[in-house]
């Protein structure tokens, strides 16, 4: 790259997330913070502190320290795992590290993509910086690097257990800082090596604990779970906006949300949803004609959403404790002048949410999926066309509008409800039965993203078929008409799909929707990074 061209793209990646930087250091980072960096929508700066940054020097000196007076000190000077009893003599110890980001290149499967790559960096990053693992500040200025300059490991999903933390993703992390194996730069496949000379920067050589600290973490894990986090929150908003829809589509009835019947049972996210379908429907008037109870899909919506929508609230708690601890081991007390040996790379508390989580998800796909069954059935939706046809009277016998989506909707419902199977009750022991009981962490939380992204295809399924029924509602009842955020929202809808009129491929307008659901643009985007849960705080 010549120097005008660096110059250029240093300008552009440091520029990139000109709407945010998130400080890294001494302060607690939110969920929405790291969705910002990982949607390349904010950098990083460490924190300039000088106290901070002499703390974090301190602890690598005490821990060089401790090793010139004789310590020994778990993967500084012995071996890793149950290899813990071999003693790795002083003129290996340096060479060790670099041992250990080698022998866990296995990884397989998909690689993550560049958000999920983004977002373990961050959660790395914001691991090490509080101080308690031993590593240097250029350390940390290089994952920082990562992420600024928007160099992406390629980092295999497959080959985790959660505990010791991410070993095997990790190393690919580690892999990257150390100039070995490739890497994505500039939208190419390139050797890591390669990337940082033309940045003029070193590649890394790890001091003796920086290798076990980069990989022996959750940030796999806990990376996955912000990203899981977001969307899923998302879902929920729209699934509520899709049952005030199909409440209109199908001509039922408001009354079913009425906040007295939330209020005699106070579960928050209940009267949340219910909250956010009465809004949807203010001004709507129920009508003596009207069948007297909806189905339960659509009288008991709020019920089902305000499970999710409640499950956030704690898996915020746990998603973001996680994110701003030391997971790694050993732990540097600093101030004490101790080393400290035990376990917090355990992913339990990840695994465990999003277990639920994705649990939760999934039943909203099958909440969304039996709203469309019924909108899209004549036998149910109240006077709609069958298969909710817009085909002309002569077309008609011949057009069947979206039968055939409804049945692609089953079948996403269908996988996402088979993945509900909970990971964290599924440990292996490994490694010599050193690692006796592991957590699973990291396959929960790809298991969740797998059952996000089926949810948010029935999603846009549902959208488009409860789109398409109020716009046929409109013709064919009298008086009947949209409140302005229903109306707002077919016509956003609308700038992504036409009316289907003669049946035509949907599979083009069914991407694009899934797209937009899953990056906020139906229901809002994320909070902006530095925006923090009063959990966060």
């Amino acid at each position: 790259m010549a120097e005008d061209d660096l110059t250029a793209h240093r300008a552009a990646s440091e520029a990139a997330p000109a709407c945010a930087t998130v400080e890294v250091g001494a302060r607690r980072m939110s969920i929405e913070d790291v969705v910002a960096i990982a949607c390349a929508r904010a950098g990083v700066a460490l924190n300039a502190d000088a106290d901070w940054r002499a703390r974090i020097e301190r602890g690598a000196a005490f821990l060089r320290e401790r090793l010139a007076a004789g310590a020994t000190v778990y993967g500084v000077n012995t071996g890793y795992g149950d290899a813990c009893v071999v003693n790795v003599p002083p003129e290996l110890v340096e060479a060790l590290p670099l041992q250990l980001t080698r022998y866990h290149g296995c990884g397989m499967g998909r690689l993550l993509d560049s958000a999920e790559t983004r977002a373990v960096i961050a959660a790395r990053l914001n691991s090490l910086a509080y101080g308690y693992s031993g590593v240097r500040v250029v350390l940390l200025e290089r994952l920082a690097d990562l992420i600024n300059f928007d160099i992406l490991p390629r980092i295999p999903a497959e080959g985790s257990v959660g505990a010791s933390g991410d070993l095997t993703p990790l190393s690919y992390v580690a892999a990257a800082l150390v100039g070995e194996r490739d890497v994505q730069f500039d939208a190419r496949v390139r050797p890591a090596a390669g990337v940082w000379a033309e940045l003029n920067r070193t590649p890394l050589q790890l001091a003796p604990k920086e290798g076990l600290a980069l990989m022996n973490g959750t940030a796999v894990m806990t990376g996955l779970a912000c990203l899981a986090f977001a969307r899923a929150a998302q879902l929920t908003r729209l699934a509520a906006r899709l049952t005030a829809l199909s409440t209109v589509a199908l001509d039922g009835r408001a009354a079913h949300f009425d906040a007295m019947i939330f209020d005699v049972k106070p579960h928050a996210g209940q009267a949340q949803a219910a909250a956010w379908i009465r809004e949807d429907l203010a001004g709507r008037e129920d009508t003596a004609g009207q069948r007297l109870q909806d189905r339960y899909s659509i009288r008991c919506a709020p019920h089902v959403i305000g499970v999710a929508q409640d499950a956030l609230s704690w898996v915020r708690r746990d998603v973001e404790n996680e994110l701003n601890s030391a997971n790694d081991n050993p732990l540097i007390d600093v101030d004490g002048e101790r080393v400290l040996h035990g376990g917090n790379f355990y992913g339990g508390h990840i695994a465990f949410a999003m277990d639920s989580l994705k649990t939760a998800v999934a039943n909203l796909a099958d909440l969304m999926d039996r709203q469309f069954a019924l909108i899209v059935d004549d036998k149910f939706n109240n006077g709609l066309p069958r298969n909710l046809s817009g085909a002309s009277a002569a077309r008609a016998p011949i057009s069947h509008g979206f039968k055939a989506v409804q049945i692609s909707s089953s079948a996403w419902t269908a996988e996402a409800l088979k993945l509900t199977m909970p990971a964290s009750v599924f440990s292996r022991s490994t490694e010599a039965h050193n690692q006796d009981k592991v957590s699973m962490g990291t396959i929960a939380a790809r298991d969740c993203l797998r059952v996000i992204e089926l949810t948010e295809q029935v999603a846009a399924a549902h959208t488009l078929a409860a789109v398409q029924a109020a716009r046929l509602r409109l013709s064919v009842t009298a008086g009947a008409e949209l409140t302005a955020p229903l109306a707002r929202f077919v016509e956003r809808v609308g700038e992504l799909s036409a009316f289907v009129g003669d049946d035509r491929p949907l599979e083009r307008d069914l991407r694009e929707l899934t797209q937009c659901i899953a990056d906020g643009g139906l229901v809002g985007a994320c909070p902006p990074a530095g925006a923090m849960s009063e959990a966060s705080r």
